[in-house]
Formats: structure tokens, sequence, C-alpha cells
């Protein structure tokens, strides 16, 4: 008698202990709402701001409504994972029980943004108990997470960055009119505008966009608030263009999708977290009005910035388009969002791949490549 085969189990981890907590939610309400559930079981896990991991309840809102952003409290099961190669799997914890193996999980979706997520870290612990995993690995995550990093990795590679200052904790304790002083140099100092931000970390959280010397130091301490590591980076005039990438299929080189340009309305002085994902009057171009040559080339770029990381999986490419016509890459993103308002999902269903099908892809692909050294 033949046995039955069982479908495909995929873990889902979501939340975090970042800043960018509510939009991991987002994006996995998105997710399983998109996995094909005839072809793959799906494991809900949360993680809660105190980074205790859970099963959460069944109930849970995993969904922005009225301005309301999700969060995972931490009730539920309590989850531990188990540092045994040979055993993988998650494992439940009981009160006053051995943990018992929960189930056998072949694939990790981590769709959890920010630090002790995105960075590396749960990359380095899949990879210690032997679970396959969507996503870059534990050096990509860690480089693409650190904008610091992201930028010196791709001067080396000659691609194009921008000026920009990066200042660690000890510096701005220390030595604080020093790094002051190198900052007006990027363009305070005649008048141009930088942007403050949090070195590692997303969504546009801690950002400030500071057009004069007196507010420098505030706008480092709001950053330092998500992470005391800081970059200040020169205003670049030009059009904010994005482009997602996805691991080729067979060991073929990666996919760029048609790349997507944000326009900004109202009063908001750049695309700060409430312009993504609070005020609907934001609108996405995709393609953008650029000609033929142009479209191409950000594609191509998008594929070396992800290629000189060694990502793998995912990875949405942010440029700056000058007036001139150059093109300068701001970041990279190794766990993009994919809310219903995400530019990723939207851009590679422009491209001819819908959400159902872009998940499944990235299931497929994280399921057929080898865990361990790569």
């Amino acid at each position: 008698m033949s046995q039955v085969s069982r479908k495909t189990r995929v873990a889902v981890v979501f939340g975090g202990r970042s800043s960018e907590h509510a939009i991991s939610c987002v994006t996995a309400g998105a997710v399983m709402a998109a996995i094909d559930r005839d072809r793959y079981d799906v494991l809900p896990i949360g993680i809660a701001r105190d980074g205790r991991w859970v099963l959460p309840p069944a109930d849970i809102r995993l969904s922005i409504e009225d301005g309301r952003l999700p969060e995972v409290t931490g009730d539920g099961r309590a989850l531990a994972l188990p540092f045994d190669p040979a055993a993988g799997g998650l494992m439940v914890v009981e009160p006053g029980q051995v943990p018992g193996a929960l189930s056998d999980v072949d694939v990790v979706l981590p769709l959890l943004h920010g630090p002790y997520g995105e960075d590396g870290t749960i990359q380095g612990m899949l990879d210690m108990v032997g679970v396959r995993y969507v996503g870059a690995g534990v050096l990509a995550s860690a480089v693409g997470m650190d904008k610091g990093y992201m930028k010196l990795v791709w001067q080396a590679r000659g691609l194009p960055i921008g000026p920009y200052v990066l200042i660690g904790d000890r510096e701005w304790r220390r030595e604080r009119k020093r790094v002051v002083d190198e900052v007006k140099e990027l363009g305070l100092a005649a008048g141009r505008p930088v942007f403050v931000k949090p070195a590692r970390a997303g969504s546009s959280m801690g950002i400030t966009r500071v057009t004069a010397e007196d507010a420098l130091e505030a706008a480092v301490e709001a950053a330092r608030e998500h992470d005391p590591k800081v970059i200040v980076e020169a205003a670049i005039e030009g059009r904010e263009i994005e482009c997602g990438v996805l691991q080729g299929l067979d060991d073929g080189p990666p996919d760029a999708s048609l790349p997507a340009e944000v326009t900004m309305a109202g009063d908001h002085d750049f695309y700060d977290f409430e312009t993504k994902y609070l005020d609907s009057a934001t609108t996405m171009t995709i393609p953008p009005d650029l000609p033929p040559a142009a479209i191409e080339e950000v594609r191509r770029l998008a594929v070396q910035a992800f290629e000189a990381l060694d990502c793998e999986g995912l990875a949405r490419v942010d440029f700056f388009h000058t007036p001139d016509g150059r093109w300068i890459i701001n970041e990279i993103n190794t766990m993009p969002g994919c809310t219903p308002t995400s530019a990723f999902p939207k851009m590679w269903a422009a491209t001819g791949l819908d959400y159902p099908a872009m998940v499944d892809r990235l299931i497929q692909t994280a399921l057929h490549r080898p865990t361990g050294l790569r």
C-alpha cells in the first residue's frame, strides 16, 4: 500500500523585536492569504516584541485597520527552537512537560523586517538547526541591513552611491563636535539638506530630513532611539525609483522586475512611514515614464547590487535617477515589505508574476537550495 505524500509544510514567522514589528505582521497577513493551501500546510509563528515565540491565536489581526497597527502580543502556545541539526523542526513548550516535537517544517518564511530578523540573526539560527528558509543568508542579510557596510561593498564593486557619513555610538559620545563638522560638509554648510537615518532599520523609521545645522543633533538622537549606529546621507536631487529582484531559477541569473516610481502627495518631505503605509494619496507608477534604455539600466544595476552582496531569494533595490540621467543606488532591502500597498509585489505583478505565483516561486527556490555553506 503506497504512502500518501504530505503537503510541504511552510512556517511563516512574523512580528519580531524591531520597530518594524507591525509591518512584518501586515506582510505575513498578505503572504499567508496568497499561499496555495492545496500545495502547502501553513504554520503561523509570531514573535512578540519581547522576543517570545508563540503559536498566535487564530483570530490574530494582521492588517492595518483605521490606522491601528497589528501586533503579536505573546498570547498563544510558547515555542522554542532546538539547536540540534539532527533534530530540526520546532518544539512546543508545555508548562511542566518536556518539550515535544511539534512538526517537521520543510521551509521557513522569515517575514521579519529590521534588526533581530532581517539582519542575519534568524538566518544564522535556522542554519544552525539545518532548516531551509526564504531569502538571503547570514552575511548578505547582515550587510544588507547595515547601510554603512552595504555602501562599502557597493563602492568596492564600482557601483554608484551617494556621499554619506557613518556615526558610531562611541564617536557620537566622545567626538561629537568633529562628527558634526564632518556632517556639515555633506551639504548643510552650503544650505543643502541631509537625511539622518538609523544605520540598521527600515520602513523609514527614525529618519529626519535636516535643513539647518541647529537641527542636526536632535535628528541624530532621534535616529539613535532605533539604532546607536547612525548614517547621514547627502540629499540627492532626483526621482525615487525602486526595482525588485528575485533569485534565478535552476541556477540561472537573478531576474529584475519592472521598476516603480513613487510619487508623494500632500506636504510630506520624503517617503516616510506614514506616506508608505497610512497615506492613500501616495501613487506608484509601474513602469516609470523613462526611456527604455534607462529602464534596462536600472534593472541591470539592481541585479548587480543583489549579486554584489551575494543575496538569495528576493530583494528590493532603491535608486535615485538624477536630472542628468545618472543612477545612484540608495539602499537594498533583503526582506522587503509585501503588504497590499508595497512596491515589491506590485512591481512583480506588473512584470507578469502575480502575488500567489511570486510567493510560490520564493518557497520553491528555498526548497531547492541546499542547507549549510553555499
